[in-house]
């Protein structure tokens, strides 16, 4: 397992120096479930700060999610969305010394997401928006056209690889049954960026997240923009593609 890890911080610092616009060559976790740390780190390096301010949703007890970092070692202001209580219980305890970082209570559809960030307050622009709620991601994105973060990061279906357009039905009661039936393909997600203003720059090496920078802040990143193919790493972590109802998108 060390020579593993050993061997990935070697490619990595290879990368940052023969591919220092490649997103894989700046991995590196310590509160996120992977390398997403040390890519959003690089990324607004980069690109700056407008709050800095974020919004993040599914994020259970807050102490492995893609925006703890930011709100624990730097300063960042924003939401954390939850909807099971206990976890929300949890994330509230392990916030509760930070008063710059609003802890809500809701389990997110595409219904009532619009409805919740006016409630909270979100500004329509603002710096990061990550999406996690194995399910219905990409239809909870998609209702959020009227916002315009910076920076979008959310999780892809990595069982199925472009250029596979697959979208999990809408299912407003869904839960996840730690099966390969959630979310969207990472060639729908391209599709559904495109249309509303992002760019495709990478995914993490483990497949499970997708990284997307609004149009306007592409060029200031330095990273180029990527297709589908380009960018898709398979699931790392045993998930088994799984049939249900879907749409082609």
């Amino acid at each position: 397992m060390y020579l593993k890890l050993f061997l990935r911080k070697i490619r990595h610092a290879f990368m940052r120096i023969f591919s220092p616009n490649a997103i894989n060559g700046y991995e590196w976790k310590s509160y996120s479930q992977n390398g997403e740390d040390g890519i959003l780190g690089e990324i607004f390096r980069r690109i700056g700060t407008t709050g800095p301010y974020f919004v993040e949703f599914g994020v259970e007890d807050g102490l492995e999610c893609n925006t703890a970092f930011l709100a624990r070692r730097k300063s960042w202001h924003g939401i954390m969305i939850e909807g099971d209580p206990e976890k929300h219980r949890r994330l509230n305890d392990n916030y509760r010394a930070l008063p710059g970082v609003r802890r809500e209570h809701a389990f997110i559809t595409r219904d009532n997401i619009d409805d919740i960030f006016r409630r909270c307050g979100v500004p329509l622009e603002f710096d990061l928006l990550s999406i996690d709620i194995d399910g219905n991601d990409y239809w909870v994105w998609e209702a959020l056209a009227a916002f315009r973060p910076r920076v979008v990061v959310i999780e892809y279906n990595g069982t199925r690889p472009p250029p596979e357009r697959w979208v999990m039905r809408y299912n407003p009661e869904h839960r996840w049954k730690e099966d390969g039936y959630m979310g969207a393909s990472l060639a729908s997600l391209e599709t559904l960026g495109a249309r509303l203003g992002y760019a495709l720059v990478g995914t993490d090496e483990k497949g499970v997240n997708a990284f997307f920078l609004r149009n306007d802040v592409l060029p200031k990143s330095r990273f180029p923009q990527q297709t589908a193919a380009q960018a898709f790493h398979p699931n790392d972590y045993g998930l088994l593609r799984t049939d249900g109802p879907s749409e082609t998108l």
